[in-house]
Formats: C-alpha cells, structure tokens, sequence
C-alpha cells in the first residue's frame, strides 16, 4: 500500500536529493511559485518552493532507503515510522499547478493610495497611504513623519482601511 510522505531536504542540495531520490526509484514532488517581481526596473518571474527545504516521497514498499538518500535530511516521522501525507493534499496542490507552477491569487485589498490604520506595534493609531503589496503577505505603508514622508513594510494583518 503506497503513500505520500514528507522528507526534510539538505539545505541547498534540494535538487541533488530530488535526483537520487529518482535514482532510487521513488516518486517525488516539490511544488514552486510562481511570483512576479520587480528587479532593476525590469518585471522578472521567479520560481521559489512553497515548502522551502522540504519535499514530498511517494512511499511504495520501503522507506528506509529514501530516509537515507544523499540529500536528504530525514523523513517527518510520526513515532518510528513515516508520518502519512493524505493523497488528497497532493492531488488538490497538483490540481493548482498550471505549466508546473502554483500561481497563487494576489489579494489586492487595498489601492495605492488609499487611506489604513496602523493597528498593532509602536505606530498603532497612525494613518498612513498604501504604497503596495510585498512578499509573504506584507505591505508597504507611506508614514507622515517628522514633516517627511517614509515607507514602512509591516504585515498585512496590522493594517485595516481608514
């Protein structure tokens, strides 16, 4: 009986125990990004994994062998033995994939411009513009201070709409 399990990879030998990995004769699955930046001016796609250091192992007899390929940090262990992935998850992330990428929806809240409340940390209370959206759910904020104007990243969740 087969299953999905979860393995812990090698900092920076990602790809190395992906290929023994296949090697060995397992099946493996490390889902990537798609994300859009800006990067000297130009808009740039860039591929980085949704679950950095980490990649799935289709378990079909024994899992030892994967446990100890080059590359390979461990497997996530439930007691002794590998904790289970339900083929669902799987299936549902490769169901988002499109040309073997996850896209994932960008959550445009708010528009440039618009006025927010700062509602947690030192500047609590203060209004500010929203300047845009960052990576892993920040955004950049234009904060009046001092007779200047100064952008400030926090996390999406400590500002609300004025």
């Amino acid at each position: 009986m087969s299953f999905w399990a979860a393995a812990r990879l090698e900092p920076r030998r990602e790809n190395l125990a992906l290929h023994c990995l296949a090697l060995a004769g397992y099946e493996s699955y490390a889902p990537h990004l798609r994300e859009h930046r800006i990067s000297r001016g130009r808009q740039i796609e860039v591929r980085p994994p949704l679950f950095p250091g980490y990649a799935f192992v289709a378990i079909e007899l024994g899992w030892y062998t994967a446990h100890k390929t080059p590359g390979v940090a461990g497997l996530i262990l439930d007691g002794s033995k590998p904790a289970r992935v339900p083929a669902e998850v799987i299936a549902g992330l490769k169901s988002r994939e499109r040309n073997g990428l996850i896209e994932l929806p960008s959550p445009e809240l708010y528009r440039p411009g618009d006025s927010v409340r700062i509602l947690r940390g030192p500047l609590a209370g203060h209004l500010a513009l929203y300047a845009g959206m960052r990576p892993r759910e920040r955004v950049e904020v234009l904060l009046s201070v001092l007779g200047g104007e100064r952008k400030v990243t926090l996390a999406m969740t400590d500002v609300e709409r004025a």
